[in-house]
């Protein structure tokens, strides 16, 4: 208690979920007293979930003001017998404004875990740069690499205290730990889950098309490559929301490789020039 006298938010209370009448922050400057946390502060008397319900439930929202994110990508994950394939598209829309074709849609966490962002891409830096940092600090403290599933847990714990606030997130977790590789789904309402196949984003229909047509275990590393740039390609043509370049990366047992980086413009003319 000595400390929070000197730092003066003696008043400080703690609770372990939002409500209204009491909030996780500073009463007296207001700012979370875990600063380095995960936690975000906010106003005390809020519940930020019922605050937010008549702007994102409602047609009509709020006096004609509404809260519905636009936003369109394509991503891909599949495991296979030489790691994991992740590929991905580039291009950033706002609505029907396409802010950039360049924005970068894995997060690099460590050198053996990859993260993979659709939905608000300001929600997806945020909590996987939050995560980096918890799974560094994990393993100074425990002296080994996090675990896949930890990682995954650890995201999905993060912003499922967030439920209802107008998260809107949709990744998977790649990697290679002790027990091989690893894939994990994790969305803004907590949902996680295992597999070895994901697909997200509002072209991830066009991206399973091709994945049921070509997908299997045993695939050779030249294979996966082709099929996972083929499936981000054929959601890119055709849907509007999806384009830019087509990146992709593999993950070993050693560490993860960026393979390549190419516009999908070229690729059209390659694979035309195939059917001919």
């Amino acid at each position: 208690m000595a400390l929070l006298d000197v730092c003066g938010i003696s008043d400080w209370v703690k609770e372990d979920t939002f409500s209204a009448q009491k909030a996780s922050v500073d009463r007296v400057n207001h700012f979370n007293f875990a600063a380095r946390g995960p936690e975000l502060a906010v106003p005390i008397g809020v519940d930020p979930a019922e605050f937010l319900k008549p702007f994102t439930d409602c047609e009509d929202g709020v006096e004609g003001v509404t809260i519905k994110l636009e936003h369109g990508t394509t991503t891909l994950a599949f495991k296979f017998q030489h790691g994991v394939m992740v590929a991905v598209d580039s291009r950033a829309s706002a609505g029907a404004y396409v802010s950039t074709q360049m924005f970068k849609k894995v997060i690099e966490i460590n050198p053996y875990l990859l993260g993979t962002m659709s939905g608000s891409a300001a929600d997806c830096v945020y909590w996987e740069r939050v995560l980096a940092r918890e799974c560094r600090i994990y393993k100074l403290r425990n002296k080994e690499r996090i675990s896949v599933s930890a990682a995954s847990k650890l995201l999905a714990n993060m912003v499922a205290n967030y439920r209802g606030m107008g998260l809107s997130m949709g990744t998977m977790i790649c990697g290679w730990d002790k027990k091989g590789p690893g894939l994990y789904y994790v969305d803004d309402n907590g949902l996680r889950l295992s597999g070895n196949m994901f697909s997200t984003g509002s072209g991830n229909s066009y991206a399973y098309g091709v994945m049921d047509s070509g997908y299997r275990y045993d695939l050779t590393v030249p294979e996966a490559y082709d099929l996972a740039q083929r499936a981000i390609f054929h959601a890119t043509h055709r849907d509007a929301y999806s384009g830019g370049t087509v990146n992709m990366y593999h993950m070993q047992e050693t560490g993860w490789i960026k393979v390549s980086q190419e516009d999908v413009g070229e690729l059209y003319h390659r694979f035309a020039a195939e059917k001919k």
